[in-house]
């Protein structure tokens, strides 16, 4: 026999404590969450944490719950002791923790102590303490303290030395905590928390008042920002049991990654591949696939449809029907999308005004009191900061600077009435691409590019779903030169190109020749078309499902057939873009994401200038 493979004998419960350990603490972060997790569940209604060193050396919870009894608090140091299960069914699970291994397992690696008061006690009753030193456990012993409970943990890992060594520094461990609680803390409104490290409050969100979903969007401002409460759209829906409810950020509002994708299982905090999979095929029509939506998610379901028994540390579920509970969130999502109109976000208005002000320090204008957001989501349209320049530059040269790139459109007498509708009555045209029109509360600025991009694609959507799109066949076919593998690549999808309305077909090893185009396109740009939907396939390949192609490549025919950047437009031209931006849902962004306008009320303007 081996002589590293000894008998079969039972392990010392120390040691499966320690080895439990391992699963449900994994860093400091996790003693946090599931300590805290206990904290909810005893309906504590604030909850104050201190974390030292990044909580290598100490962390300290407190919570003002219905804390426990001496015997309640001897038995919840054991090992799967709780009070969370009602007999032997997991499959009504309801409360956050139900394993009752949180207490020994960190007990099992660190030396906890842990100090509190039931709720029904009397005023001559004591509080009770205990202590745990890596697995040991003392005698319970009367203590000071309000109702709740207390925990406090020191020296976390002493017991399991190796795991110290995978630590990280204690700035990086304490912003996981803070990850922790702020993702508790929004499925959590009506309760307050705090989170410090014995000498600073870094985190304190106080209780939010107003039902449950008022109380939410509140929440959601305070760990989230400002920016994503003013510009977040109400999800409200509910199918075969399960509900969806919470808030999406208008397209315009993005990130970099999901880092701002908040998803909740009956108040539980999840990382789900489905349910981030739903949320992008959601958004797959208004921005671009390197930037991602800011949302918070929360979904009710009848417990006997989710497992959360997958993971010990519970941030992984398993729904019984995926499928419905997918369709249910990109449903939802879309629906609240199409809603919101031509809405774009403030962020949009908030980065243009910064850019005015800054442009008009640099000019050497006055600067008055306007602060820029303290991060932007969006990017200024191109140009605008230049037009900005121009415009406040000294009158004597303002003309002859803008002139070259600007155009005025005299007042027609209906542009008062115009004037009425939310993108207001054309102006002018600068650098020819950006109109700027006029409404009764301020200015807008459209970029006629972007927008034009979104209302093709929009008419191309409604045509593919109607009778097809209509295609125009070209006097002269065009021969595009590719490299043989995207040559093959388009080749193999020439059916679906034919749907949207563009007929092309393998021309040699190294070509296709395009016959015919979508009629919305006109004057297409094909070879810089065919281009772009070959290295679009070199990316996507076959992960892309064929509605979210079909989509994508909508999207890229949309771009290429637009009104195109240095096109003069008439005021007619131009009052009936925007006439048809306020009559087509989702023109507040193009195919990407980005804005196509931006409006700046009076208001603002005027304190650019030192008015008000």
């Amino acid at each position: 026999m081996d002589e590293r493979i000894g008998r079969i004998r039972r392990l010392p419960d120390g040691l499966v404590n320690r080895i439990a350990a391992g699963e449900v603490v994994e860093r400091p972060a996790s003693a946090v969450k599931e300590l805290v997790e206990n904290a909810l569940d005893a309906e504590a209604t604030r909850i104050d944490i201190v974390m030292r060193d990044g909580g290598r050396t100490a962390i300290s919870i407190t919570d003002n719950g219905v804390g426990m009894t001496r015997e309640e608090l001897e038995v919840a140091v054991e090992r799967h002791a709780t009070s969370k299960l009602k007999g032997e069914d997991l499959t009504n699970i309801m409360s956050l923790g139900f394993r009752g291994e949180a207490l020994p397992s960190i007990g099992a690696v660190s030396r906890m102590t842990i100090t509190t008061r039931a709720a029904a006690a009397g005023p001559e009753d004591s509080a009770w303490s205990l202590s745990v030193e890596g697995g040991r456990v003392g005698p319970a012993e009367p203590a000071a303290l309000g109702q709740g409970t207390r925990i406090e943990v020191r020296d976390l890992f002493y017991a399991t030395p190796a795991r110290l060594k995978f630590l990280k520094a204690a700035r990086t461990e304490y912003a996981h905590a803070v990850d922790v609680i702020e993702r508790l803390a929004m499925a959590h409104p009506h309760v307050a928390f705090s989170l410090g490290d014995g000498t600073r409050t870094s985190l304190r969100l106080n209780e939010a008042a107003g039902d449950l979903f008022e109380a939410r969007l509140v929440r959601l401002g305070a760990v989230m920002g400002r920016d994503f409460e003013d510009n977040a759209l109400p999800i409200e829906a509910e199918r075969e049991g399960i509900r969806l409810s919470g808030y999406a950020g208008l397209p315009t509002i993005n990130k970099r990654t999901t880092s701002h994708q908040f998803l909740f299982v009956n108040g539980r905090p999840v990382r789900d591949k489905l349910l981030y999979g739903a949320v992008r095929g959601a958004y797959m029509d208004f921005i671009s696939h390197d930037r991602h939506p800011m949302l918070a998610l929360f979904l009710d379901v009848p417990p006997e449809v989710v497992d959360v028994n997958v993971h010990p540390a519970k941030t992984e579920v398993r729904f019984r029907e995926p499928g419905l509970v997918r369709g249910l969130i990109v449903g939802a999502l879309k629906h609240a999308l199409t809603a919101a109109g031509h809405r774009a976000s403030t962020t949009v208005s908030n980065a243009a005004l910064g850019a005015l002000g800054r442009s008009a320090e640099t000019a050497g204008a006055p600067h008055y009191q306007w602060q820029p957001p303290s991060y932007t989501q969006t990017h200024v349209p191109r140009g605008m900061a230049e037009a900005a320049m121009a415009y406040q530059a000294p009158i004597g040269g303002m003309m002859q600077d803008v002139a070259p790139q600007a155009r005025a459109e005299a007042p027609a007498p209906e542009s008062a009435a115009l004037q009425n509708h939310p993108l207001g009555a054309a102006r002018a045209q600068l650098h020819e691409n950006y109109i700027v029109a006029q409404t009764g509360e301020g200015v807008v600025i459209v970029d006629q590019h972007a927008a034009h991009e979104r209302l093709v694609y929009e008419r191309m959507k409604k045509a593919l779903e109607a009778d097809g799109i209509k295609r125009q066949m070209l006097l002269i076919p065009e021969v595009v030169e590719l490299d043989e593998s995207s040559v093959d690549r388009l080749g193999a999808r020439a059916e679906e190109f034919a749907e949207l309305g563009l007929v092309l077909e393998p021309f040699g090893a190294g070509a296709v020749v395009v016959r015919e185009v979508p009629a919305l396109m006109g004057e297409a740009d094909v070879q810089g078309l065919v281009h772009d939907l070959a290295e679009e396939l070199t990316e996507f390949g076959e992960a892309m499902a064929l509605k979210d192609r079909l989509a994508h490549i909508c999207g890229t025919i949309a771009c290429h057939g637009s009104v195109r950047s240095g096109r003069r437009l008439t005021v007619e031209e131009m009052n009936a873009l925007l006439r048809e931006m306020e009559a087509t849902p989702h023109s507040g962004q193009c195919n990407h994401g980005r804005p196509t306008y931006v409006s700046l009320s009076l208001n603002d303007i005027e304190k650019l200038f030192g008015r008000r």
